[in-house]
């Protein structure tokens, strides 16, 4: 039974490319440094799968910034602005693209589907003259085998690249982009035609683009890419994975009938529904690659149930027709495991990050072809049931108190109107009053004051003081600008999410849990392994003591539950929206601290509001309607003279979620 990877984390076990790349943009280190380093990182990816036993093994999924930015390169879609002439795309201008320079722009970022990373929208329009401007996946392709591992070439999908681009500048919004495709086919030809040549039997296009709702116009576009492709790819295995969510019906047909192709990828993690369809019917002599290992969340597998759900699989499409794999690119979890120290043995045998998901995938073909570990199984069932049993996840108290949310309790009992003119007569406001965001610069003397506080190399006084002292400039300035609601400007805080979850019970946090976010830049988000709840206010102390400083009214400044919710690595015990009610009516129980405290403006941060949203329109609804009960639940229990606004930042949705409130 064999086993594939969609995908592995770029940056590094302790963010190595990271470094590396940043070292290289201040023009501290060479470009044959920031090379040495990257492909030190691939042999090191290469290597361990070859070790684990993973049969079909990724190549080009490295990349130095985006996978869509490598394939923007390889088709030679360089907006004019860079000033590019031809040629291999070196260096210069592919971090120009990716980051802008002295003298243009960057081209714009976006979210991943749904997820937190972020890639780089390409610039099109019907004047591009696309060539093949990148070797590297071929590059790599050869790297990797001269290694002694031969690997699957990995590609951004024709179909997906132009349904994710953008008109460029200058260019009619109605431009239909899906008319590049004559265009772009021959760039890919020429691709398939060099791994061929140098010995690729099998390649892999990634169009995770067929789980969106896509009308028939874009579906036959599918349909038409790989019928033009199929010459070219004759000799090869063509696997075509998809990701993220489930199949339509209507996307599923699309996806098996596509000519020329040998293998499918599913996600059978978010996609839930999509293993009916195969139930349903699977084309007789074809591969299924089975997504069963999460790619997006750092919970190790249960292994117990997906051996089942193998095993029922292997009965509709062969036994030697199924392939075990991550349900998308691991890109999106932590690396390794094994280099968390902090974290206690118990919530490490709940997890598996990258490395360890690699060896889940492995041991579950293993078992397939009749060699499972068992022992390596009973210690993922003991780990299991762990997991389910540990009072550390289970709190009595939060559970009855979210089983106890009733209508009446999404809602301030008088309405809007009548709050207004109460907040007025309190808060004597002008009719346009002015205030800011929140967060004022974070000056390395205050990163190192806080750095010195947590190593116990400061007392606790002295870190009181230094942050008093930065907060009186904040309000002072804030004062001579005659700004009317203040802000203590956040001295105290690390991150908006992690100085929260940091204080709220449910929550771990690792040491090298790094993701790459965009770039170089990575985040670490926190772990909620079980029910939330706050233990002692969390923010009451600053916001009175800012108060304290001003006549004016004092902002209480808070992470909102879903903006919580969503920049974490979240349970997978329970739906998502039952943890987003429990972070909720933690945040309530600190909304009435402070209004007891005299704070009577509070600002809710919901930045993250979009990064939730469902892929499929059909699921929009019910998300929105347990956002805004999130948002609800944390208010309302305040007196009508206190002011709780939602910040939801650039959500193109905040209208709507604000008109429900």
């Amino acid at each position: 039974m064999a086993s594939h990877i969609v995908g592995y984390p770029r940056m590094g076990p302790k963010r190595e490319l990271k470094f590396a790349l940043e070292s290289f943009w201040d023009k501290k280190s060479s470009a044959e440094d920031l090379q040495k380093v990257a492909a030190d990182l691939r042999s090191a990816i290469w290597k361990q799968m070859a070790d684990a036993g993973i049969k079909y093994i990724p190549s080009n999924t490295f990349s130095y910034y985006d996978q869509v930015l490598d394939a923007t390169s390889m088709l030679g879609a360089v907006p004019p602005r860079y000033g590019w002439n031809g040629g291999e795309i070196r260096f210069d201008t592919y971090f120009s693209m990716a980051r802008g320079n002295a003298s243009v722009p960057a081209m714009e970022m976006t979210k991943w589907f749904d997820t937190n990373y972020h890639f780089i929208v390409p610039e099109l329009g019907p004047d591009v003259n696309f060539s093949y401007a990148s070797h590297k996946a071929v590059d790599e392709y050869k790297e990797a085998k001269s290694l002694g591992v031969d690997t699957v070439p990995v590609l951004v999908g024709p179909v997906s690249y132009l349904l994710l681009s953008k008109p460029a500048k200058g260019v009619e919004k109605t431009f239909s982009l899906l008319s590049l495709l004559p265009k772009i086919l021959p760039i890919y030809k020429e691709v398939i035609s060099e791994l061929k040549a140098a010995g690729a039997s099998w390649i892999q296009f990634d169009e995770p683009t067929l789980v969106l709702d896509l009308d028939s116009h874009q579906l036959q576009a599918f349909t038409a890419a790989y019928a033009d492709l199929e010459s070219a790819l004759s000799g090869l295995n063509v696997l075509i994975d998809t990701y993220f969510a489930d199949l339509t019906t209507e996307a599923y047909k699309t996806l098996v009938g596509l000519k020329g192709v040998t293998a499918y990828g599913l996600d059978l993690v978010r996609g839930t529904q999509t293993i009916d369809l195969v139930k349903a019917g699977f084309p007789e002599g074809k591969y299924l690659f089975a997504g069963v290992v999460d790619g997006r969340n750092i919970w190790a597998n249960d292994l117990a149930s997906s051996l089942s759900t193998l095993q029922r699989l292997e009965d509709i499409v062969g036994k030697d027709k199924l392939v075990v794999s991550t349900s998308c690119s691991l890109l999106h979890t932590a690396v390794d495991l094994v280099n968390e120290t902090k974290l206690d043995d118990e919530i490490k045998s709940w997890l598996a990050f990258a490395a360890q998901k690699v060896v889940e995938v492995n041991a579950l073909a293993k078992a397939l072809a009749g060699q499972k570990d068992e022992a390596f199984f009973a210690a993922n069932a003991a780990a299991q049931a762990s997991r389910k049993s540990s009072p550390r996840v289970t709190n009595e108290a939060v559970q009855k108190a979210a089983a106890a949310l009733k209508g009446s309790d999404h809602r301030r009992a008088t309405n809007v109107s009548a709050r207004l003119d109460a907040q007025q007569k309190k808060l004597n406001l002008p009719v346009l009053p002015t205030t800011t965001i929140g967060s004022f610069p974070q000056t390395l003397e205050l990163r190192r004051v806080r750095r010195e506080f947590k190593a116990n190399k400061i007392s606790e006084d002295n870190y009181i003081k230094a942050i008093k002292e930065e907060i009186k400039k904040v309000v002072d300035l804030q004062e001579e600008l005659d700004i009317d609601v203040l802000v203590h400007g956040e001295p105290e805080r690390n991150d908006m999410v992690e100085y929260f979850g940091e204080q709220l019970s449910g929550f771990a946090f690792t040491v090298n849990g790094w993701v790459q976010s965009y770039g170089s830049r990575c985040v670490k988000p926190p772990i909620i392994y079980g029910d939330v709840s706050r233990p002692k206010p969390m923010t009451v102390f600053w916001s009175s003591t800012a108060q304290s400083m001003t006549q004016r009214p004092m902002k209480g400044m808070l992470t909102g539950p879903v903006t919580i919710l969503n920049w974490s690595f979240v349970r997978n015990d329970q739906p998502r929206f039952e943890t987003c009610y429990q972070i909720a009516l933690a945040i309530k129980d600190e909304v009435e601290d402070l209004e007891k405290a005299g704070i009577n403006v509070i600002q809710i941060d919901e930045a993250a509001l979009r990064e939730g949203l469902p892929l499929q329109k059909s699921e929009h609804a019910f998300y929105l309607k347990w956002a805004v009960h999130s948002f609800r639940i944390t208010n309302c229990g305040v007196q009508d003279t206190t002011q709780v606004c939602i910040s939801p930042y650039s959500f193109h949705f905040s209208y709507s979620l604000l008109s429900h409130h």
